[in-house]
């Protein structure tokens, strides 16, 4: 009987699951795995420069495709490494899976300081997944991985991990193939349809309130039909942006931590939320007054009433959820007033945000949609301007283009746009700042190894410009965030990346140009102080 190795079980169990590419590191304990990879050959290996920042790039890569996004890491510290990208990709509801070793069974639990002995590892996994699993036969292997893939596409995604012991990835086992059967979408409740329904017919002025889910869901074609058919205005979290694209004349924006939404809230006789959890700042600290008619649908029954209670909810696929009430709504005539006033709302947002960032950061936000193709992803770090124009003022035009830190660390948005933009294919442009670049710089070097499209902006104003913003309205003065910070084009350059400084929103526009008819990566540094200042802080 011919055999294969553990390794090729977690080769086979990717394949069945149309995995077809992934992102890591090797180890000594994880080589393995490298080797059966390398002997088949047929799902691209990505080599990051840190764990992290392959958790990262796996987390951009699916939210761009919609696809499992795979890391590989290896026990103790490369494990270790991995959990702030896991972090992240939990907090954005990203579909993540992390395979990664632990010590040889025959040292494993005995404390006896065996290299990279992580005997608690599993448990610190579990902190940041809804699961996590020790393998401890190789015949086991295959099995784990599809259950906790299963489990990571159950409703709202949430990341997972696999621990597999160096020596089961060398052991044999009979050769085999594996099928993966993944979890069906959750369907919607006939009766909880109809009541929902029977409460929009009712409804004179409804509001529809998108996020995340409804992108995962591939949602968005039939969310924009059940808006024109309810003839009711869109808001969108940041996550659910591109669901409407930003021109619709039914989308109101994303702004909803903007004091004037609340007019717009106050006006609502019903409110249709889909796929949302109506995170802090999105909800003003969870302080709007959200009507009493609130429709609450969403695949993971735990938010449902966690911040708001609904008067009707329903548990289910956002796609599915949407579909069905589809069937079930006639026509529904437009309140031309209450259209008015979202058209209205949304454009004072913009002049809200136009007159925060002053005339040259608008400037460059007109050259980037002038310039940058409709389907190109954009990746957005925690700085001011992302926290501004990046998230909020710039237009996305589809589902799966505008992506940011949601758990609001800095340094995530280089490894997520690598990902994304090896996803895709497509120029791919991330937005960062000095600070937060510079804990996942070396990832640059995985982006011209890869010759992945990503056009990296680096907003240089030298130093951690939020936290500096904030200090000054809380103790009243800055400290510690001041940096020093490298000649960003020369730190690209030396690692093969091309790139220019530029101190003008003319040169940014012809920045931007190069960049895009550049093949593979290119860096651009903008002087923040040569520019009109964004007064985030007032």
């Amino acid at each position: 009987m011919s055999t294969m190795t553990g390794g090729d079980a977690v080769y086979q169990a990717l394949k069945a699951a149309d995995v077809t590419c992934v992102f890591g590191i090797p180890s000594q304990h994880n080589l393995g795995l490298y080797d059966a990879l390398c002997r088949h050959g047929d799902i691209r290996v990505i080599g990051t420069r840190h764990e992290q920042g392959a958790v990262h790039a796996a987390d951009g890569y699916a939210r761009a495709t919609g696809k499992l996004g795979v890391a590989i890491a290896s026990t103790g510290p490369g494990t270790v490494n991995t959990i702030n990208g896991l972090y992240e990709a939990a907090f954005a509801s990203s579909p993540v899976l992390l395979i990664t070793t632990q010590i040889d069974t025959r040292y494993l639990g005995r404390g006896k300081g065996f290299i990279h002995d992580a005997d608690q590892q599993l448990t610190m996994l579990r902190t940041v997944t809804r699961r996590s699993e020790r393998v401890l036969h190789v015949r086991d292997i295959a099995p784990a991985l599809h259950g906790v893939m299963r489990d990571i596409h159950c409703g709202r995604a949430q990341p997972g991990a696999v621990e597999i012991p160096t020596d089961l990835l060398l052991a044999p086992l009979p050769q085999q193939t594996y099928v993966y059967d993944p979890p069906a979408p959750l369907p919607a409740d006939g009766a909880a349809l109809d009541n929902v329904a029977q409460r929009i017919r009712d409804s004179r002025r409804p509001l529809i309130w998108v996020g995340g889910g409804c992108v995962s869901a591939n949602a968005a074609d039939a969310v924009r039909r059940l808006a024109q058919r309810m003839g009711a205005p869109v808001v969108s979290s940041v996550n659910g942006r591109g669901v409407l694209p930003a021109g619709h004349p039914l989308y109101a924006g994303c702004q909803t931590h903007l004091p004037a939404f609340n007019d717009l809230l106050a006006q609502a006789d019903l409110v249709l939320a889909i796929g949302t959890r109506f995170q802090a700042l999105a909800s003003q600290y969870w302080q709007q007054p959200m009507p009493r008619n609130l429709i609450h649908i969403d695949a993971d029954v735990g938010v449902i009433g966690r911040n708001y209670p609904p008067a009707l909810s329903v548990v289910a696929d956002a796609r599915l959820a949407v579909e069905g009430l589809l069937e079930r709504l006639p026509s529904h005539a437009a309140d031309s007033e209450f259209i008015a006033l979202a058209q209205d709302i949304r454009g004072a947002f913009t002049t809200t945000l136009q007159r925060m960032i002053g005339p040259d950061h608008q400037r460059i936000v007109s050259t980037i949609e002038a310039l940058l193709p409709a389907d190109s992803p954009v990746v957005c770090d925690a700085t001011i301007t992302a926290n501004t124009w990046g998230n909020y003022l710039l237009a996305i035009r589809g589902p799966r283009i505008g992506h940011y830190s949601t758990g609001l660390a800095i340094g995530p948005a280089l490894p997520l746009g690598i990902g994304a933009a090896i996803g895709t294919g497509n120029k791919t442009l991330v937005i960062h700042g000095d600070g937060g670049v510079m804990l996942n710089l070396a990832e640059i070097a995985t982006a011209v190894e890869t010759r992945a499209p990503i056009i990296l902006c680096v907003f240089n104003d030298g130093g951690y410009g939020v936290l500096k913003g904030l200090q000054r309205v809380t103790t009243g003065r800055p400290y510690a965030v001041d940096l020093h910070t490298p000649d960003f084009v020369a730190v690209a350059g030396a690692m093969g990346m091309p790139g220019c400084l530029v101190r003008s929103t003319e040169a940014f526009a012809q920045a931007l140009e190069t960049a895009l008819a550049t093949d593979g990566p290119y860096l651009i540094e903008i002087d923040l102080n040569s520019l009109a200042p964004i007064r985030m802080f007032g």
